[in-house]
Parts: structure tokens; C-alpha cells; sequence
């Protein structure tokens, strides 16, 4: 399907190299523009998601970020013509393949992230980004990356993490850093990681303790949050670092009992699958999350090896864990291609390579 826009795109070499500059109509508050409505400035917000028309009247310039165009050629539009749709978003095609969006996240869920042969963590950067952009209080225990890794990521997809942290939106427990300060602090001194002195490596009540500071709401004058989120990246390094599999599921059932039922928020955890039939650790925790969970999304590579059109492929399992098991699970599988600032999911078979 092709169509005429009108607009004329060209890159700006100048002050903001990291935008497009377009002249043309000016989008609405939902940065998307119809074509075939650009005639039509007498109308102030069409409200349906897929078109917004072309809301005012003609401007000489205005700016917006490459990663947030996204062209949707099938998807239906409140006017005749072909649709052409600019969105604002993290992973859109992840968000329409969960029917979600930050206006309508669901609160009160336990959801599983697991990679297998792969590296999962572009689905930790879509679930932060996610739940910022959702106006949500958000915990990041980040144990594997530093913040600025995940800053510069959530530069692309259009989220500051300096700022969310600096307003007090985003907390965040640097594992890499906070697990250095611990031996230069005295003993009596509370830590996070405190697990780490320890003899035994089994005692993760600090890091709850943290958490649960992170994230308990207040009642004072300070911005009101939508919900508590907390996002652990990832529980495997636990593992590693000497915790047994109980007490890291100890440590998720507290989470999962003060942030999901009694605050009503989210807990969006990721674990890693080594496939190793004798890593037995990793199997009781990867089965124990997997039992509490409301949402499952597997990452796993190809059986057939690297592809560079293919990256991989992602299960996404709902679960329903009080129901029968025959109405509780419902499942889907895609395959992926990881692009620079985006994500585009396919059915197997069906890569623009392989068409």
C-alpha cells in the first residue's frame, strides 16, 4: 500500500543532530498524522488511536525524534485513506503484541523475564521505559549493567533516567558500585548487599528492607506516583554471588506480597537460562517464578545458530496461577530482529529476509 506525504523530511546537521526536522502540519498531542487529513486543521483531537489528523494549522517547523516514527500501513483509521501513524513509544510492536499501553498497565502482577541463549535484556530496557512513561515509581535493582548503561539506552527510547531519578520517579541500587562500598563500610552500618560479608550468603532481608524503603508511598506533598514497580536485572547474578535459590525466592514472595497486594504495583524480574540440566539452583528458581508469574515472556536463540536478519525468537505466555490449568495458560511466539533504536517482531517464518 502506498500513499503522498507532504511533509518534507530532511536531516538536520546542526543543533540537534539526534532529531529530524520536518515542515509540514503539526501532529497532535498523540504525535500522529493522517495523510489524507491534512485539509482538515478546523479539528481539535479525533481521539481515536491509530489517526489524530493534522490538528493545526500549518507550522514552519517542528522537531521529533527518529525512533518515535513508525508507519502502520494495516491497522484501521477513523478516516478514509491510508493511515500513516507517528508514535511515541518503547517497543510499540511489543506493546500491540501484549495489548498494553502506559495509559492502561495492568497493577498487582508478577512478570518473568527469562533469556536462553541469548541476551534478554532489551525486554528489562522496554518494562523500565515502560513504566516510566506510565507515571509509575519505579525501583531498578540493577546487578548486572551500570546506570549509565541503562541511561544511554533509555536515551534511544526516549525516556531520561537522570531525570525520573532526579524528580524522584526512579530509584536505583547499583549492584556494581553498592557491591564495592559494602567492605569499606563498618559492619553495624545497614547495606543492601550486606549478604556479601557473610559467610553465608542467605539473608536478603537488607535488600528487601531497600526495596520496600524504595518504593512505600508517602503522604506528604511530594509528586503523586500511578503505582510502585519494581524491576530486578537480573535474579541470576544472586545465584552467583553464593544466595541460594530458597532465599532468592524468599526474597521475590516478600516483594510480590508487599508490592503487588499490598500497594497494588508490579514486580518484573528477569532470570537467566543456562540450560544445564545439572545446574539444579537455576531450575528451581526459574520453575518457582515461573508458578507465581502472571506473565512469561522467554527470549530464546536459534536453534539454528546466528542470523543476522533473525536475532531470535520470544515466547509470551499469560498465566492465570488461582485458575485450572486448562483455562489459565495462553500462549504466543514470535521471532525478532533487534534494530538500533527498535524492536520488530514477525511470525516464524515471515522475515522481511526470508519474503
Amino acid at each position: 500500500m502506498a500513499w503522498s506525504w507532504e511533509a518534507l523530511w530532511e536531516w538536520n546537521a546542526g543543533k540537534k543532530p539526534a532529531q529530524l526536522r520536518v515542515q509540514g502540519p503539526r501532529p497532535c498531542a498523540r504525535l500522529c498524522a493522517c495523510a489524507e487529513c491534512n485539509r482538515s486543521a478546523r479539528f481539535i483531537g479525533c481521539g481515536q488511536r491509530n489517526c489524530a489528523c493534522a490538528l493545526l494549522p500549518r507550522v514552519p517547523v517542528w522537531w521529533v525524534l527518529p525512533s518515535s516514527l513508525r508507519s502502520i500501513r494495516d491497522s484501521p483509521s477513523s478516516h478514509p485513506g491510508p493511515p500513516c501513524v507517528l508514535e511515541l513509544g518503547m517497543f510499540p510492536e511489543l506493546n500491540n503484541l501484549l495489548n498494553t499501553t502506559p495509559e492502561g498497565a495492568e497493577q498487582g502482577k508478577l512478570t518473568l523475564l527469562c533469556d536462553a541463549k541469548t541476551d534478554g535484556s532489551f525486554l528489562v530496557h522496554h518494562f523500565l521505559s515502560f513504566y516510566l512513561k506510565a507515571n509509575c515509581k519505579v525501583c531498578l535493582v540493577a546487578l548486572i549493567q551500570s546506570f549509565s548503561h541503562y541511561n544511554i539506552v533509555g536515551q534511544k527510547l526516549g525516556v531520561s533516567l537522570t531525570a525520573a531519578r532526579e524528580r524522584g520517579q526512579l530509584v536505583v541500587l547499583e549492584g556494581l558500585k553498592s557491591g564495592v562500598d559494602v567492605f569499606f563500610r563498618p559492619r553495624e552500618e545497614p547495606h543492601p548487599l550486606q549478604f556479601l560479608r557473610e559467610a553465608n550468603a542467605g539473608d536478603l532481608q537488607p535488600l528487601y528492607a531497600f526495596v520496600r524503603d524504595a518504593l512505600q508511598p508517602v503522604d506528604s506533598g511530594e509528586a503523586a506516583w500511578r503505582c510502585p514497580v519494581l524491576l530486578v536485572d537480573d535474579l541470576s547474578v544472586l545465584l552467583s554471588l553464593g544466595v541460594g535459590p530458597v532465599a532468592v525466592l524468599d526474597f521475590v514472595h516478600y516483594c510480590r506480597a508487599t508490592v503487588c497486594q499490598e500497594w497494588k504495583g508490579n514486580v518484573v524480574c528477569l532470570v537467566h537460562d543456562s540450560g544445564d540440566t545439572e545446574d539444579e539452583e537455576s531450575d528451581v528458581l526459574l520453575n518457582g517464578l515461573s508458578h507465581q508469574s502472571h506473565l512469561i515472556l522467554r527470549a530464546e536463540g536459534l536453534a539454528t545458530g546466528f542470523c543476522k536478519d533473525v536475532h531470535g525468537q520470544l515466547r509470551i505466555l499469560w498465566r492465570r496461577p488461582l485458575q485450572p490449568t486448562t483455562h489459565r495458560d495462553r500462549s504466543l511466539t514470535y521471532q525478532y530482529k533487534i534494530q538500533d533504536k527498535s524492536v520488530s517482531f514477525f511470525a516464524k517464518g515471515m522475515s522481511p529476509a526470508v519474503l
